[in-house]
């Protein structure tokens, strides 16, 4: 416990009854360097000097092409259904034989993949080669 001398004169001790917090800023201090030091070796940052791009944003289609396969694996080529064996006749229809067309695949989350493969593999034997998936944008994970 600290203490000073008295004003009476007497040489009398008396009691300091102030904190002393110099130690108490000095811990804090410590402990702000090790936080400021340590923080950024927590973060998992891998450096990568990505390239830039030019590209414009990409143009839709005034008339998308949508084919979806549902849980039961049938196929519909926008919002009639479809035999696998007249799909590719149907597509060539709807898309009025232009091979560069985008094709909008929907898949239910039921269908296996190697279904879903089988399907994209069927749209590309038949000269398609723009396929993209559809899906729903989720919220961001917090």
């Amino acid at each position: 416990m600290a203490s000073k001398l008295s004003d009476g004169g007497g040489g009398d001790l008396d009691e300091n009854s102030e904190i002393n917090v110099t130690p108490f800023i000095d811990v804090m201090l410590v402990l702000l360097i090790i936080f400021m030091v340590a923080a950024p070796l927590a973060t998992v940052d891998m450096k990568v000097d990505l390239p830039q791009s030019a590209a414009q944003p990409v143009k839709r289609d005034d008339k998308p092409v949508f084919v979806t396969l549902k849980d039961d694996l049938t196929l519909a080529l926008g919002n009639e259904e479809t035999a696998r064996d007249s799909f590719v006749a149907t597509l060539e229809q709807v898309t009025e034989g232009k091979r560069d067309t985008r094709i909008l695949l929907r898949v239910d989350k039921a269908v296996d993949y190697g279904e879903l493969m089988t399907v994209m593999n069927l749209i590309q034997r038949a000269g398609y080669g723009k396929i993209a998936l559809v899906g729903l944008e989720a919220a961001p994970a917090r």
